[in-house]
């Protein structure tokens, strides 16, 4: 007759060797990573797969500009095994929380290495402060893909190779929708090429691609704009005929519906600038996100 020792012994190795404990062993192993925003976790989870188990203290539809983080956020940037930021000065928050935390994770940098452009509405106060809506550039998103792949392989060497063939077929897709987005531009008129937006978040996406953007001056995610700003626009939009204003989802509607309503100029609808939409939104990845804000300016803008 078996021992009590050795029949728990057996029916623990049986228990192991079931599909639920291997499964929780396996999300046990997994490296927990923290993302400060919702496209920076997609970025992670396509580049991690299986091996990582991403959490985004923003999360859909999210505004990261005026997120004030919870007791919660402490734990879960204590326990991380990476944390991922964008930088360019995007999350205010963010070094009081992993303070706070007393995190000891590396802390990556995704936009490391991307060149900034000067923040539209800092330009104009003669301020220094780079412009953080980096990703709107897919050719910044790769250097993104890339500092994320190096981190992970760098703190799971094991998952080197996984990592390095992960993030090869998404710089593939990121390639593929960087060309269709320029495809797709290069058929509007550029006399059409103006659009009106809530705040500064579209101008790396200007520079790239060669839609102009314009927001009410002084106007960002977090403050009311002027009246004299949104004067300055409603006369910009009649005197250079701008075909179309965009709401945002991460921005208060009213100001761009009043302005609309105001000009005559239609709302091209909703366009995702900071934050994915939830699973069943229209921009739940970030290539969803691209590829919905192209369809919608196309849609906009074409004659």
């Amino acid at each position: 007759m078996l021992s009590r020792r050795r029949s728990l012994g057996l029916l623990a190795a049986a228990l192991t060797a079931t599909p639920i404990a291997r499964a929780a062993q396996e999300r046990t192993a997994r490296l927990k990573v923290v993302a400060s925003f919702s496209i920076l976790a997609d970025l992670v989870r396509n580049v991690g797969g299986d091996r990582v188990a991403v959490d985004a203290l923003v999360g859909p539809d999210g505004d990261a500009h005026v997120y004030e983080p919870s007791p919660a956020d402490s734990r879960r940037v204590a326990d991380a095994g990476l944390i991922v930021v964008n930088g360019l000065g995007f999350e205010g928050w963010l070094d009081r929380l992993v303070a706070a935390a007393a995190a000891r994770a590396p802390v990556l940098v995704a936009s490391a290495g991307v060149t900034p452009r000067a923040d539209d509405e800092a330009a104009m106060r003669l301020d220094a402060a780079p412009d953080p809506h980096a990703w709107q550039s897919v050719a910044n998103v790769k250097r993104y893909v890339a500092n994320i792949r190096d981190a992970l392989a760098r703190i799971d060497p094991a998952g080197a190779g996984a990592y390095a063939a992960a993030a090869a077929a998404y710089l593939t897709r990121l390639d593929a929708l960087d060309r269709a987005i320029k495809d797709a531009v290069a058929k509007i008129p550029s006399v059409r090429r103006r659009v009106i937006t809530a705040h500064q978040a579209f101008g790396y996406f200007a520079d790239a691609y060669g839609i102009a953007f314009v927001a009410p001056q002084d106007m960002s995610a977090d403050a009311e704009p002027s009246a004299r700003a949104v004067a300055r626009v409603i006369t910009q939009i009649r005197t250079q005929h701008i075909p179309a204003v965009f709401l945002e989802n991460v921005v208060d509607p009213r100001l761009i519906a009043a302005i609309a309503r105001e000009t005559g100029a239609r709302i091209g609808g909703t366009l995702y600038s900071d934050a994915l939409t939830g699973p069943d939104g229209p921009a739940p990845t970030y290539v969803d996100l691209m590829r919905h804000n192209l369809r919608t300016l196309v849609a906009a803008l074409a004659p």
